[in-house]
């Protein structure tokens, strides 16, 4: 199983920007995007179900804001929109679908870099989506957690820790947040198989950042200790280059997911 995380910054102008030629050249399963700021009702959908995908739709109730699709070329078994908590279902921020056994949760964390509020609902966020998926697994043992979550967790995550100490993003709390989450089961699958590596998937637009290579790696793909050892690979695809993130993919063996389910 093949799987990509992309926030792709605005599904029309990744559109307009080549994401379909893009999508076409690979054969990714499933796709998880977020901050599509769009209703599925203003997209021409036809492009991606030309290629096989189907697709299901968590947008933000402020229009050009937020918001989550997942496309998939599987059949889900069940499907959830939100967390049941209001305060951020109406920001589009978590899709689930459940794939057998497998759930993906497509996950748009708040960013706090508008000031001390966001900041407050974004540490609000962390503790209660940590809580969220704690019950979740309890249902879903097997689950994959893939989005921005709009922190950098260490400083080979981050092309320059020590003048960035103090910004939103790579804040001492939220960084003891990402500790917290990978020490209680889930496991980050970048790391597992590329412990060294230097690889970002969120660039600045100014200063030539993306092309001097100065960013930030702040989109994940986490995945539950009971299925780490079916990583096969992931990355980030700096080439695709139709936002200002790069997608992270993921490469999964035995998925727990019945082939009579491929469409």
């Amino acid at each position: 199983m093949q799987l990509i995380s992309y926030n792709i910054n605005g599904i029309r102008a990744a559109i307009r920007n080549g994401l379909i030629d893009w999508l076409a050249q690979h054969q990714f399963d499933i796709l998880c995007f977020q901050e599509v700021k769009a209703t599925a009702d203003v997209v021409d959908l036809s492009l991606f179900e030309q290629l096989g995908y189907q697709y299901h739709w968590h947008a933000a109730e402020k229009k050009g804001y937020s918001g989550v699709a997942t496309f998939s070329k599987i059949a889900p078994t069940d499907v959830v929109i939100g967390c049941g908590l209001a305060v951020y279902d109406c920001e589009g921020r978590i899709l689930r679908t459940d794939f057998g056994e497998l759930t993906v949760l497509n996950c748009y964390f708040p960013s706090g870099t508008t000031g001390e509020v966001r900041q407050g609902v974004k540490m609000e966020f962390l503790r209660d989506f940590y809580q969220y998926v704690q019950e979740l697994r309890k249902e879903r043992p097997n689950l994959i957690v893939v989005g921005d979550y709009n922190i950098a967790h260490n400083a080979i995550d981050i092309h320059d820790p020590i003048r960035n100490k103090n910004t939103t993003g790579f804040l001492p709390n939220e960084r003891s947040w990402m500790d917290r989450w990978f020490n209680t089961g889930m496991t980050d699958a970048f790391r597992y198989k590329h412990a060294d590596d230097i690889a970002y998937s969120w660039w600045s637009y100014r200063a030539g950042a993306r092309s001097n290579n100065k960013g930030w790696r702040i989109d994940y793909a986490s995945v539950t200790d009971t299925l780490h050892n079916q990583i096969i690979d992931c990355k980030m695809l700096p080439d695709a280059v139709h936002a200002d993130h790069c997608p992270v993919w993921l490469s999964l063996s035995e998925p727990v997911v019945s082939p009579a389910k491929i469409m």
